[in-house]
């Protein structure tokens, strides 16, 4: 019996060795900490991306930095924006979206309760009002011309407020909120979780939403857009098909296994109130469509919140937007 249970072992571990070798590796940069990479999330932790026959390594890189390792080939894939992509194409550097996990803008941007109140802000104006209350604040982004800096300047421009009356700081989330309690920054222009972290206490109020559609035109959009060389794909075309898979079958995981979905999540913010990690939750799988594929109308839109933000002119607007996207990996 000893001898047959050590036969088994072995073959066991040759069988896993064998698992691992077989696996590709590849490189993912990470920009944020925030709901909004929930694929990425759920992927890694409920082995979807070793499913798929990848060994993944994760890479934070804040901001624009993982955009930019990614186009120098430093690592092979990105989590970014549309309006990164559309951006670096405007300069000539056509990348390629393979996956678009996100496509309704996941930001909001809060406020703190006594500046509403002594603007006497009114939640149910339209949003060309609700915006003026920006006017002179300290707004925290997560990257100067990241996806949500450019919201906020989108915002600012739909109430005829200068985009640059608003101080833009670019925190990481801690530090983020450190600057909130010392009263250093007046609010924040970010996805889940952080919008409902401080809504929790009820100290803030939402200035404006893009799940709720501040502004309409802006759905759908890229958020959370897989990005990477063109090249990368023609050279390395398997992981680019099991990355695909691995991020498909992660968006069917989030709307199909809702709960456990929900446990990768409250384990990956284990300092998050439950409540606050379910709201986030709900709140990215509506930004969460069930196939992560590309639409070119989110590209368009990714350009023009760049042009109304002020980042690219107007005449850099790309006139097509076909070769910058494949759905044939997320089939």
């Amino acid at each position: 019996m000893k001898r047959t249970f050590v036969t088994v072992a072995v073959l066991l571990a040759l069988a896993s060795a064998a698992r691992a070798q077989s696996l590709e590796k590849t490189t993912i940069a990470i920009p944020a900490v925030s709901f909004a990479f929930t694929g990425d999330y759920v992927a890694e932790d409920a082995g979807l991306y070793k499913q798929s026959g990848l060994d993944v390594e994760i890479k934070f890189l804040a901001g624009n930095a993982g955009f930019n390792a990614m186009v120098s080939g430093a690592v092979d894939f990105a989590f970014s924006s549309g309006t990164n992509l559309d951006r670096a194409a405007a300069r000539g550097q056509k990348m390629l979206a393979i996956a678009n996990m996100n496509n309704l803008p996941p930001w909001d941007v809060v406020i703190r309760k006594g500046i509403a109140d002594a603007a006497h802000f009114d939640p149910k104006a339209p949003l060309a009002e609700r915006v003026k209350v920006l006017k002179g604040r300290t707004i925290v982004v997560d990257g100067i011309g990241s996806a949500a800096h450019s919201f906020l300047r989108v915002l600012a421009m739909a109430g005829n407020v200068d985009p640059d009356s608003i101080t833009v700081s670019a925190l990481q989330p801690q530090e983020m909120l450190a600057a909130y309690q010392r009263g250093q920054i007046d609010g924040i222009s970010l996805g889940p979780p952080w919008p409902q972290t401080l809504e929790q206490d009820g100290g803030v109020v939402v200035v404006a939403s893009g799940l709720n559609g501040d502004p309409a035109w802006l759905t759908p959009i890229g958020s959370s857009t897989v990005i990477t060389r063109p090249q990368f794909c023609a050279q390395h075309r398997s992981i680019c098909e099991k990355m695909g898979k691995a991020l498909s079958a992660a968006s069917r995981f989030v709307h199909e296994h809702p709960q456990e979905a929900l446990a990768i999540l409250q384990k990956r913010f284990p300092h998050t109130a439950p409540p606050v990690v379910a709201a986030s939750f709900e709140a990215m799988r509506k930004a969460m469509p069930q196939s992560p594929s590309i639409d070119a109308k989110a590209l368009e839109n990714g350009d023009r919140i760049n042009i109304e933000a002020g980042f690219v002119k107007p005449s850099d607007r790309l006139k097509t937007y076909d070769d910058l996207f494949t759905n044939e990996y997320v089939k």
